[in-house]
């Protein structure tokens, strides 16, 4: 048997009082509740350490980049604390025979317990030959490491919905594994998916021992459930009708909504306005540039990244950024002109009133 979670921390000369806060910020970032803690302590203190293949097909290896180099402590220390990463082309040393004995042995000797995780998406045109690693196509090989997995995790939008390989006129067939897989898939898209948030999900497996509750995409409800738009910091100037109408204009200075510039967050399901990189630091409107729904199957395929969507949800089906200012206005001009006439009745009839009492008294 491995050595369980806790067992390996220990021979890294991490405390029992370390043990307990990693479970609790593995806890807090997998989105359990307080009194869950204790089932990651028991998890990670007696199950044994998972085996885990990472494969690379069609992709940038952006999402390997995000989680290897978040700065949070969990996810810096995920891969040698809490995972067994027994094969990974990306981050091996080991290569050729020495490598693939090592992808054939995690197989053999983990049936059912080994997790998959998945990065980029899979050519199926023309036999397969635009993505081949050993003479072997990318979908033979995904379908032998799946076959027996525990679970199986598509990280990233190309692994997710196909990305921009998918994009028209999408020449090699590119095609997101939950198409091609014959059991459950996790889709953790983003363009890269948020370090803490692969982290989470892996938790929430070995934690619960089970899947996270996923939306009609397969995404985790914990992460893609609300709308970038919905917990934006410039949310209150898109209700205002304030927006940015050029990059270096005054309202952009301002830090007023970048819809007009294009942004994606009204019809964007990510956590990034929440969970952030960088230490909780920034994200992409943060930084002064609109999101690009990079999480949204499609999204390469979305219309041009700086015009702004047709429809303005929240404002009534035929609203649109550029009439919602001029609503704005016209309600407040019509909100100010009916507070005076409401206010210029009341006067009047305070003013009959007291002229009737006074009639009575005399």
């Amino acid at each position: 048997m491995g050595l369980t979670i806790w067992q390996s921390m220990q021979q890294k000369g991490y405390s029992r009082r370390d043990f307990i806060q990693f479970c609790t910020a593995a806890a807090t970032v997998a989105g359990l509740e307080h009194s869950a803690v204790g089932q990651v302590v028991n998890a990670f203190e007696k199950k044994e350490k998972p085996a885990v293949i990472w494969m690379h097909f069609q992709e940038c290896t952006c999402c390997s980049e995000s989680f290897i180099r978040a700065s949070h402590p969990v996810v810096l220390d995920v891969l040698l604390d809490v995972l067994s990463l027994n094969y990974t082309e990306t981050l091996m040393a080991a290569s050729g025979a020495q490598a693939e004995k090592s992808l054939q042995d995690t197989i053999k000797n983990n049936k059912g317990k080994y997790i998959v995780l998945v990065e980029g998406a899979v050519p199926t045109k023309d036999d397969g030959v635009y993505c081949m690693i050993g003479g072997k196509t990318a979908e033979s090989i995904l379908q032998e490491v799946s076959k027996d997995a525990a679970a199986i995790i598509a990280w990233g939008s190309c692994a997710s919905n196909g990305c921009i390989q998918a994009a028209k006129p999408n020449p090699t067939g590119a095609t997101p594994i939950h198409k091609l897989v014959d059991k459950p898939v996790i889709n953790v898209p983003g363009c890269p998916p948020i370090a803490d948030v692969m982290m989470a999900v892996v938790t929430h497996i070995l934690a619960l021992g089970q899947m996270p509750q996923l939306d009609n995409q397969g995404r985790p409800k914990e992460f893609y459930g609300r709308r970038v738009h919905d917990t934006c910091y410039r949310r209150a100037y898109y209700d205002a009708g304030l927006f940015v109408e050029a990059w270096d204009d005054e309202n952009a200075r301002k830090g007023y909504c970048l819809y007009k510039m294009g942004c994606r967050g009204p019809v964007t399901y990510n956590a990034c306005s929440v969970v952030k990189w960088n230490e909780g630091t920034s994200y992409p409107i943060q930084s002064g540039h609109g999101c690009i729904g990079c999480s949204e199957e499609g999204f390469w395929d979305n219309g041009p990244f700086y015009r702004h969507l047709p429809k303005f949800p929240g404002f009534g089906i035929e609203s649109t950024a550029d009439t919602i200012g001029t609503l704005v206005g016209i309600a407040t001009v019509a909100g100010v002109a009916a507070h005076a006439v409401v206010t210029n009745v009341r006067k009047k009839s305070v003013i009959a009133d007291v002229h009737t009492e006074d009639m009575k008294e005399s």
